[in-house]
């Protein structure tokens, strides 16, 4: 692709030496599992987000499951999810043995609606949990203040959400506890499957801690049966690297953006990203919306320009819940969203020059 969704090469060239002498650090150290590279991005990254813990494990899916199984939510228990998500976060609730009670997005920020939470509170439910969708984070207040009138846990969804913030707090911080990823193509990306728990829940904080190794604080000694779920020292080493660039990065995608918007706001039929005031987003992806994507899409991909849909499938319509016995048409929200959504590129090594001619082939198309 001449200009690709997403340049995962530049952002190693840019951090070249710094990456290698952490790669270095980590080979010289002889320990690979867990131990004192690891303690210190929890530090550093719980500091960054504002929370009392962190803890590293293998992924975000992984991350999610574990808060779950150390809030006891199991069998016959129902968790709020919403429908316009990656199904992810559908799994962690289902990994669990609890059930995923789907809730429509606000269609204007595409993330879960709480005006429409109430509707499926039932004595089975236990959680509440919304996705910081596309960088952008949920409209948490409302849903926080759902939550605690019916005794009900929040648990972020923040995989794609390192830096976000919701009325000047971080993502991550504004629940019970939040699951975070660092997959290669995110913000703050590894180079290979981590994530991260973080909370201010002293109890929740040490379970995890058991959980993700073993059920063991000490080897051969476990207390709980848990399981394999650890943040490896060098994936923490290179977060380390990038956490401190991350700020920084962000703020480059926020600038592409703002180009994005200057050249697209008068396109017609085209659906920019609506930004409510209470959100500060880190432009994850920049998903635009038309009704006739697959026109717009073969344009781009003709024209070198990488191209995404951030989900073609919704949860709900998906082989994996075919038991479900959900069907077309029963959230026409979020299955208008995977109809129309298109993500173009964007990252914090875009040019100016790549933005233009972004907007460029999509205006020849649509006006």
């Amino acid at each position: 692709m001449k200009i690709p969704l997403l340049d995962m090469a530049s952002p190693y060239k840019e951090l070249k030496s710094e990456l290698d002498e952490a790669y270095q650090r980590v080979m010289d150290s002889g320990r690979y599992i867990l131990g004192v590279e690891v303690e210190t991005f929890e530090s550093e990254f719980a500091a960054y987000c504002g929370v009392k813990h962190c803890i590293g494990v293998g992924n975000c899916l992984e991350a999610l499951h574990l808060i779950l199984h150390a809030y006891e939510i199991g069998a016959g228990d129902e968790v709020i999810v919403p429908a316009n998500t990656y199904i992810a976060t559908w799994l962690a609730v289902s990994y669990s043995g609890a059930i995923p009670v789907p809730v429509e997005p606000d269609i204007s920020v595409y993330t879960l609606d709480p005006q429409r939470i109430e509707a499926s509170i039932t004595s089975h439910t236990r959680a509440i949990m919304p996705v910081h969708l596309y960088g952008q984070s949920a409209d948490m207040q409302p849903i926080v203040d759902i939550a605690e009138r019916h005794h009900l846990l929040v648990i972020e969804d923040a995989a794609q959400a390192q830096g976000t913030r919701y009325q000047n707090q971080m993502a991550g911080s504004l629940g019970h506890a939040a699951g975070f990823s660092f997959y290669p193509g995110k913000n703050l990306g590894a180079f290979g499957d981590a994530g991260a728990v973080v909370t201010n829940d002293n109890n929740l904080a040490e379970k995890i801690r058991l959980l993700r190794n073993y059920g063991s604080k000490n080897k051969y000694y476990n207390e709980i049966k848990g399981y394999n779920s650890r943040l490896d020292p060098l994936q923490a080493a290179f977060l380390r690297v990038k956490l401190k660039h991350l700020d920084e990065w962000n703020n480059r995608r926020q600038q592409i953006a703002n180009l994005y918007f200057h050249s697209l706001k008068d396109v017609p039929g085209l659906v920019l990203p609506f930004v409510p005031e209470w959100s500060s987003p880190i432009w994850h992806q920049f998903v635009i919306r038309y009704n006739q994507r697959g026109v717009l899409q073969a344009a781009l991909d003709r024209a070198g320009i990488g191209t995404l849909i951030h989900y073609p499938v919704p949860p709900h319509l998906s082989t994996a819940y075919s038991e479900a016995d959900w069907k077309q048409g029963d959230f026409p929200l979020t299955e208008d969203l995977a109809k129309t959504v298109l993500s173009i590129p964007m990252g914090p090594h875009m040019k100016a020059d790549d933005v233009k001619e972004v907007a460029d082939v999509i205006k020849s198309v649509l006006m």
